[in-house]
């Protein structure tokens, strides 16, 4: 029976140690992959030695420009299981299906009753959670906030409400160029004992974890490199108040 693998690709220049020999040995194999950009999926396969000559390999983009669901990649899944092939699903970066658009494709191939099969690698959103010291039993992902300032400040506050009533940790993710604006606007939105976490260039030999309370944040300049940001509370445990005290 055909399988769909979910395999996970870098999320920083140079990474390919972060992916796992037997999931590489995997998508090494297969001929038919479903991705998110065409360009950077080959270079990726490229990087793995594949079996077959890479313009013998199909890879077709899951969604348009404009961000709708490509036809021609449902069909080229739907052939492909039908030849008896198994397909391989490529995120840009990371793992398939999370803040990807490669979930319909998983969904597709359930209603099919195909067998998925997720494999092991990086994701910069489990990643930056575990590295931030903030509450990692509840924590929920938002995608992109508002691009603009005011639009940005609200949402950051609604963040920070979630936070609070829940004690939940909020991650968001926000395009390269406009890290420091967000980091300025989180300093001038949230109250000062809200901890606010950002991990750029995760993985990457320019790698900058760092979460505090927006009070103790120190004056910083952020790279303009992928990052995930994170809203949270601090714990407050005795032994953490007697550590800083």
């Amino acid at each position: 029976m055909p399988v769909l693998y979910l395999i996970p690709t870098p999320i920083a220049e140079e990474a390919l140690h972060t992916i796992p020999p037997y999931t590489q040995e995997i998508a090494r194999r297969l001929d038919v992959f479903l991705v998110e950009r065409a360009k950077t999926a080959r270079h990726f396969i490229k990087s793995l030695g594949p079996v077959k000559p890479l313009p013998e390999i199909r890879v077709e983009e899951i969604v348009s420009a404009s961000g709708e669901q490509r036809e021609e990649a449902v069909q080229a899944f739907r052939a492909a299981l039908q030849a008896g092939q198994d397909v391989g699903l490529l995120s840009e970066a990371g793992c398939p299906g999370v803040a990807d658009p490669g979930a319909e494709i998983v969904a597709l191939a359930h209603r099919l009753g195909v067998r998925v099969v997720p494999l092991v690698g990086p994701s910069s959103l489990l990643l930056a959670l575990m590295a931030s010291g903030l509450n990692g039993q509840r924590f929920a992902f938002h995608g992109y906030l508002s691009p603009k300032r005011p639009e940005l400040a609200r949402d950051l506050r609604r963040l920070e409400n979630l936070a609070r009533q829940h004690d939940q940790t909020q991650l968001f993710i926000e395009t390269p160029y406009r890290s420091q604006m967000v980091l300025d606007t989180a300093r001038e939105a949230l109250q000062p004992d809200t901890c606010f976490g950002v991990a750029q260039d995760l993985t990457g030999a320019a790698e900058m974890i760092r979460s505090l309370p927006i009070r103790d944040w120190p004056p910083t300049t952020l790279a303009k490199a992928p990052a995930v940001f994170l809203v949270g509370r601090i714990f407050n445990s005795p032994t953490l108040r007697s550590e800083k005290g």
